[in-house]
């Protein structure tokens, strides 16, 4: 596995070029096809792109990504390729344009290698939702990277990409990130433009990246994050220099341990592991004290009741008469709409697809979709309010590491319950890093999770290069 820096060194030393690093890329790809991370490859636009790139740096004129190959989360747009959100409703489409994120890193000079697995419509905390199969661990393919945004993980860790973007509506990079043993981050809500992401839930969703080291991560966001006309609820707060907040001097930095994160539920050993990061920022000077985010205990009510009437309302558009799939023989407009979700959708996806239109119907709006709202004003308020006495909070990323594959999928609420760390900062719309902080006896990567302010991105970077460091 290549971080950028190692990759920019072998550049500029002659020792390989971006043809043959997309080349050697493109094998790890095929080698690893058992994995199933990957739903589309783009090997010739690859190499197209690498040889450009290439011509580019023989005349000093590369971009900041210039070398860094990139796999993409198939629920962002890349012109003439399929975007299916890993649904069969969408199997055979095509994007007519580059979501915007996905511009600025071409613009960067990066390149972009494919698309990646996921849970259907990014609905899944496993990858196991996909209408095209399961994406399987890299360390133990009968285990789960996570998810929605496993293939993407499982990419970066299994040196497919050197870095990947994902999506993350309630936890699907932070969560994957740490099952998989990765840095994951999700920005602020507004920090990077929602165009060209298929919208699951439009208030929550967010667009982040996958790396091996934080400080590719940060490079990742300084190209992707900024104000875009075609998204009105992109932020126009200006962008910092995310490479230059990397000091790794923690001292004095005030760091907040919400004791609700610590409960019941949570394994012992990954409780272990966050407890020794939160020793390592203690001991480089930093004040360490507990804080109380009175309304964790309805992070996971509140979002599954939010969030699913959002994706009610935006999977209503596929309803076979204006693209996706469409239902063959069929007798009229009501059966070509029944047969087509009905054949289209997964069953993840038609029970949140329920869910939704059930808090949103007459009768039910004000006793859940209402209170939802109030509820989640309340814990925004409380996010808030812990940020007038820390700079950020440390929390587990997951209760657990990564779990047997099938071991949930009966039961949707213990499935939903493995975002319950995660699903608190989407709510909120504050930012979020999962950074790798040791195993657990098996082997298993566990992650550790940095909350931060509105907007400052910089501080959870700092944190977590200083924590990249110290491990």
């Amino acid at each position: 596995m290549r971080t950028f820096d190692s990759i920019q060194t072998e550049l500029r030393a002659g020792r390989i070029n971006c043809e043959q690093l997309t080349q050697e890329y493109l094998n790890a790809i095929e080698a690893g096809r058992n994995l199933n991370a990957f739903l589309s490859v783009f090997p010739e636009r690859a190499l197209e792109q690498a040889r450009a790139v290439d011509r580019k740096f023989s005349g000093g004129t590369a971009g900041p990504l210039a070398g860094m190959v990139l796999s993409i989360k198939d629920v962002l747009c890349v012109q003439g390729e399929r975007v299916t959100c890993g649904s069969k409703i969408l199997e055979t489409f095509v994007s007519p344009y580059n979501a915007t994120a996905v511009a600025r890193l071409v613009a960067a000079d990066a390149i972009l290698i494919g698309k990646t697995n996921m849970d259907e419509f990014a609905m899944g905390s496993s990858t196991e939702n996909s209408a095209f199969g399961r994406v399987k661990h890299p360390q133990d393919t009968t285990r789960v990277p996570g998810g929605s945004s496993g293939g993407s993980a499982v990419a970066v860790r299994a040196g497919m990409s050197t870095a990947a973007l994902g999506s993350d509506t309630g936890g699907s990079i932070r969560q994957p990130a740490s099952f998989t043993g990765v840095v994951g981050l999700k920005p602020t809500y507004g920090r990077v433009s929602r165009y060209g992401l298929v919208a699951f839930a439009s208030s929550f969703d967010s667009i982040g990246p996958f790396a091996l080291t934080t400080k590719d991560a940060a490079r990742i966001l300084q190209v992707i994050a900024g104000h875009d006309e075609s998204d009105s609820t992109s932020a126009r707060n200006p962008v910092p220099e995310y490479l230059a907040a990397l000091s790794r001097d923690v001292k004095g930095l005030r760091v907040g341990i919400p004791k609700e994160y610590f409960g019941e539920g949570l394994d012992p050993e990954v409780r272990a592991a966050i407890e020794k990061g939160v020793d390592a920022l203690r001991r480089a000077g930093a004040t360490i004290g507990e804080v109380s985010l009175p309304h964790t205990e309805y992070t996971i009510a509140t979002y599954y009741i939010l969030a699913t009437a959002e994706a009610s309302s935006n999977l209503a558009r596929y309803d076979g008469a204006r693209y996706g799939y469409r239902a063959a023989r069929v007798h009229d407009l009501t059966e070509m709409y029944v047969k087509s979700r009905s054949e289209g959708f997964g069953s993840e996806v038609k029970r949140r697809i329920m869910l939704g239109t059930y808090v949103l119907s007459a009768g039910y709006y004000d006793a859940y979709y209402r209170k939802g709202q109030k509820v989640r004003r309340l814990i925004r308020e409380d996010f808030i309010n812990a940020f007038k006495s820390f700079d950020c909070l440390v929390t587990p990323t997951s209760p657990t590491t990564a779990f047997k594959a099938g071991e949930k999928a009966d039961d949707p609420l213990e499935m939903y319950l493995s975002d319950i760390y995660t699903t608190s900062a989407n709510l909120a719309g504050i930012p979020g890093i999962s950074i790798p902080c040791g195993t657990d006896r098996q082997g298993l990567p566990i992650g550790l999770q940095i909350l931060g302010r509105h907007f400052d991105e910089s501080t959870i970077l700092k944190v977590a290069d200083f924590l990249e460091s110290a491990s």
